[in-house]
């Protein structure tokens, strides 16, 4: 059939609708998710972007292709998407292809007036390439209901023009195709959405990828250049779409949108703070401030205890306090508030119930690992006259300096030391991805805990055990030539029966002013035993870091118990932390890996107010490709959800998942609980100002 221009189908799709389109028409339309995760119709993109923080997942597919596309919107403006595939006569020798790929959307401009948004982006930007694509595209809100979008595209979006020249061959060893990118033909394509009803959205594109290899490979007729699509929104989290690709190919697709701001559980479960106590005025009651309580040997255990009672029951643990006529310094350790200002917020609270009227100025400590990490310095007055008032008032009068290091005139508090804390958990782990082989899974439970004998010395460990699972099935064998220093990961996961994880000893210090000490031996990881020792210093208002650590390891049996293998090896790095600010902090770590490679790892995370957090690396080391295997380098993305989006309880736990296209042996570092950047940055001023909002929660 004669294929028509994307100017005229959209055209026509408008004149079929019959739409006008008024001035300043308002967007009352939201985002759409196409086949490939991102911000799209069907096949096409638009120019949109998800919610700033939004992770969003989706299982599309037809007979012979299936994906399950992971989406995150890193800022405002960019969306990150990984997509795992499956190809039906795609692979070598027509097999099916197992592939994922990594897609990146910007949204340069947004809507405005008679402005359009605008957006540029890469699809599948790494290896074979099987999605890959670049595209510009701009989307304009016609009215409230409806939304058209007009790009142009290159590689598989625009498989079907002419012209442009021969587009370069995809790196096959993994690496990015960027010589390939906006080269070779190109093609216009062009999209409308509308909302038909709140529940139903139409949509129709305008797509010239000919899939040429499907047609090749499977038979894909390609009919029309028109593909059709409808959604249904199940509720504000999750809709299902269904689709007719070219005329041909009838698919179904199921979204699901967590957003950062729409917890899964109501906020407001968790227990209300002890309302402040005011003083009497001193004209009224001058003899209240008094200071000769001060003189009593009994006075300080009393206010101590009433304290450190009033904190326990809120989750929170005094572990030391120093008190004088006019002061009160508390020392806490906060195990169930993910905000630390939440937590300093309610402890100030109490100690206003229990402190004698004299004591005008109230210091919160938060202790990391038993560190003194900050103090955070309030007067009293300023508590008892903002505490109904909107929490900047309470930041511009507060103080976040540095810690005492010593522990001159502080009382610890009774039967604090030592402690044991423990836990029992599932967990489920699923084998690399391999697209050469079937997934594999393991359920079961891991009961871990540490005992505290004193501030910063901790042993802990954990037992696991598989319930059910065929991780032991899994046929791959690592052929990697260099040291299996991470690529034999699969003969750990085998070995389900009772495991160790981890068992550790844990020295946590203030070695000087600004500096922080970490020593750890034991079993540090599952793969790895040995010593790791780290010095980092870091000023409480400094945005800036910097770190060193040294680690000797020794390669632990499959089995995962107290019997080595004969690998060992010394790794080190000089660390650069930086923090840019809205939770967007960054990385760089240079020095000698497991493997004895030399090289250099760049880190960017991105955390919200609310404990979201997803980062993202990338590591380059001076192995060579056909050592590291495909993939070419070590890369990926780690997305942590904390427990209370789902529960609506404060907790300080929290699910971390790893997306990682390919385990070598290139690039790869020991796993170390408790590293000191990650321990104390949410104590120190950046991570206490982003989180501000909370201290009258």
């Amino acid at each position: 059939m004669e294929r028509i221009t994307g100017g005229a189908a959209i055209a026509a799709l408008l004149a079929g609708m019959g739409f006008a389109v008024p001035a300043g028409a308002e967007d009352q339309l939201a985002w759409s998710i196409g086949t490939l995760g991102a911000p799209g119709a069907i096949d096409t993109p638009t120019a949109e972007a998800f919610r700033d923080g939004e992770l969003v997942g989706s299982v599309s597919g037809y007979s012979d292709s299936q994906r399950g596309n992971f989406s995150f919107q890193v800022f405002p403006r960019l969306t990150a998407t990984m997509r795992f595939s499956r190809e039906k006569g795609l692979g070598a020798g027509g097999d099916t292809l197992k592939d994922r790929s990594f897609d990146l959307h910007m949204l340069v401009l947004k809507e405005r007036d008679w402005q359009p948004s605008f957006a540029i982006g890469l699809r599948d930007m790494f290896g074979n390439a099987r999605y890959g694509s670049e595209y510009i595209v701009a989307s304009k809100t016609l009215t409230p209901r409806l939304r058209a979008s007009l790009g142009w595209g290159w590689g598989r979006l625009g498989s079907g023009g002419s012209g442009g020249g021969t587009r370069p061959a995809p790196n096959l060893d993994g690496g990015l195709n960027n010589d390939a990118w906006f080269k070779g033909p190109s093609a216009p394509f062009a999209s409308v959405i509308w909302q038909a009803t709140d529940k139903i959205r139409l949509k129709a594109e305008y797509n010239d990828d000919d899939y040429a290899a499907e047609a090749a490979a499977n038979g894909f007729d390609n009919k029309t250049p028109l593909n059709f699509g409808i959604d249904y929104q199940i509720n504000s989290m999750a809709s299902v779409s269904g689709y007719v690709l070219h005329g041909s190919k009838v698919g179904v697709q199921f979204n699901i949108a967590l957003d950062p701001r729409q917890p899964a559980a109501p906020s407001g479960l968790e227990r209300a703070p002890l309302p402040v106590k005011p003083r009497p005025s001193r004209a009224s009651d001058p003899s209240a401030y008094a200071t000769d309580w001060a003189q009593d040997p009994t006075a300080q255990p009393a206010i101590q205890k009433s304290i450190g009672d009033a904190l326990k029951k809120d989750g929170q643990v005094l572990e030391a306090m120093k008190l004088t006529p006019h002061s009160a310094d508390l020392r806490i350790s906060n195990e169930t508030y993910r905000s630390n200002p939440q937590a300093i917020g309610h402890a100030a609270r109490i100690a206003s119930r229990a402190l004698p009227a004299s004591v005008d100025t109230i210091k919160v400590t938060l202790m990391e690992g038993g560190m003194p990490a900050s103090t955070t310095t309030l007067k009293r007055s300023d508590i008892e006259r903002l505490e109904n008032g909107p929490s900047t008032k309470i930041a511009a009068v507060a103080k976040i300096g540095e810690a005492e290091r010593g522990n001159q005139g502080y009382v610890t508090t009774p039967d604090v030391y030592p402690r044991l804390l423990w836990g029992i958990a599932p967990y489920l782990e699923l084998s690399p991805f391999d697209p050469d082989n079937s997934l594999h899974a393991d359920v079961g439970v891991t009961l871990s805990g540490r005992y505290e004998f004193a501030p910063g010395l901790v042993v802990a460990g954990a037992l696991r055990q598989k319930a059910i699972g065929n991780l032991k099935d899994n046929p791959e064998r690592s052929t990697s030539t260099a040291p299996h220093v991470r690529s034999d990961i699969y003969e750990y996961q085998r070995h389900g029966d009772l495991t160790v994880p981890y068992l550790t000893f844990a020295s946590y210090g203030r070695p000087a002013r600004d500096v922080y000490s970490r020593v750890t031996v034991g079993l540090l990881e599952r793969m790895y035993g040995g010593a790791s020792g780290e010095l980092l210093w870091k000023p409480v208002d400094s945005r800036l870091a910097l770190g060193a650590e040294m680690n000797w390891v020794k390669q632990r049996d499959f089995d995962q118990r107290f019997s080595f293998r004969d690998y060992d090896t010394v790794t080190g790095f000089l660390s650069a932390y930086y923090d840019f600010g809205s939770g967007l902090t960054g990385e760089l770590d240079v020095g000698r890996y497991l493997a004895k490679d030399w090289g250099a790892t760049i880190t960017l995370d991105r955390e919200l107010a609310n404990g979201w957090k997803v980062g993202a690396w990338a590591t380059f080391t001076d192995m060579s490709t056909s050592e590291f295997g495909p993939g070419k380098f070590d890369k990926g993305i780690q997305i942590t959800i904390p427990l209370g989006y789902a529960t609506g309880m404060p907790s300080l736990k929290e699910f971390t998942t790893t997306l990682r296209p390919y385990v070598g042996d290139g690039g790869a570092r020991v796993n170390v609980n408790g590293r000191l950047y990650e321990t104390i940055e949410g104590s120190h001023q950046g991570g206490l100002y982003e989180d501000w909002g909370r201290f009258w929660r």
